[in-house]
């Protein structure tokens, strides 16, 4: 029987395109991923790999193992996860991974929550970019992600990963104290069609492309002057009086002064849209559904959050 182990390590290595980049993201040494390739491919008695350059690709028949693969290592998933339901305890751990605003809005509270419900279970938080999570969830190293479905993200139906929604998050306008909005109920995108605008460096975050979607569904293109890496920045340059910029919802309890959120209103009102990511047959896992239930404990605790 081979081991299991080596399918995610191909997956990988297929994913990463070299033996030294899948040993990073498995936080194994290159040549130990490189014994572990061999070993599959002798136990199946067949080729896996070969060179491209200086990268590596599958063959054929590595093809046709992956696409068995993830069925098999889903039913693997499933069967931990039955297994776990008939242990006494829930000690973890549970490692969930997300972007930054994920992360200090949902992750952290669901977190503290846990401490407290279940002071048994050792809880890990990650912040990350939503490609790294998917990458921990595929080695192993993590167990629960928040993504963002974006152009690059996988599929709803993607064999590997059981994604499900958790929030439609409303987007706010962030606006210098003495902008002349700053004391409106709501406005609508329209409204601010020729401000300057601030975003989020878009290697970093998908801050920008949302702008661009919203504003031109709201009939204009924003006019983007400056670009930061965090939202620190951002909220500097809106206090400063250098443009107002688009702001999730979760990162309420960052704010600094000097910057007034409005909510937005209006048929082109922005929202972005939040899932929970598993490996798939791993959702019924005992501790990953803990985990699942108090994210969803912080959202219907912050009525805001969701509204």
């Amino acid at each position: 029987m081979i081991d299991l182990r080596r399918l995610h390590m191909l997956r990988v290595v297929h994913r990463q395109g070299t033996i030294t980049a899948a040993a990073e993201v498995l936080h194994l040494t290159p040549s130990a991923v490189s014994h572990h390739m061999r070993e599959l491919s002798r136990e199946l008695k067949i080729p896996l790999l070969e060179p491209q350059g200086r990268r590596v690709r599958l063959t054929q028949a590595a093809h046709v193992l992956l696409g068995h693969a993830d069925t098999l290592l889903s039913q693997w998933e499933q069967t931990l996860a039955d297994l776990d339901s008939h242990r006494a305890g829930e000690t973890g751990p549970l490692r969930m991974a997300g972007f930054t605003t994920a992360a200090a809005g949902l992750l952290a509270p669901a977190a503290g929550r846990l401490k407290t419900t279940h002071p048994d279970l050792r809880v890990l938080v990650r912040e990350c970019d939503t490609d790294v999570s998917l990458e921990l969830l595929l080695a192993g190293e993590a167990d629960l992600a928040i993504i963002e479905p974006t152009e690059e993200a996988p599929p709803p139906g993607d064999p590997r990963f059981d994604q499900r929604p958790l929030l439609h998050e409303p987007l706010d306008l962030a606006v210098p104290a003495g902008h002349p909005l700053a004391g409106s109920g709501a406005v609508t995108l329209e409204d601010v069609a020729d401000e300057a605008w601030i975003v989020s460096d878009p290697d970093g975050c998908d801050h920008k492309r949302q702008l661009m979607v919203h504003c031109s569904a709201a009939g204009f293109t924003p006019r983007i002057e400056h670009e930061a890496t965090t939202w620190t920045v951002i909220w500097s340059l809106v206090a400063n009086g250098m443009g107002v910029s688009l702001i999730p919802r979760l990162i309420d309890g960052l704010q600094l002064p000097g910057v007034v959120r409005v909510p937005l209103t209006g048929e082109s009102r922005p929202t972005r849209r939040l899932l929970t990511c598993v490996r798939r047959g791993s959702r019924e896992h005992p501790v990953i559904a803990m985990g699942v239930r108090a994210l969803q404990d912080v959202i219907d605790g912050s009525p805001a959050v969701a509204a």
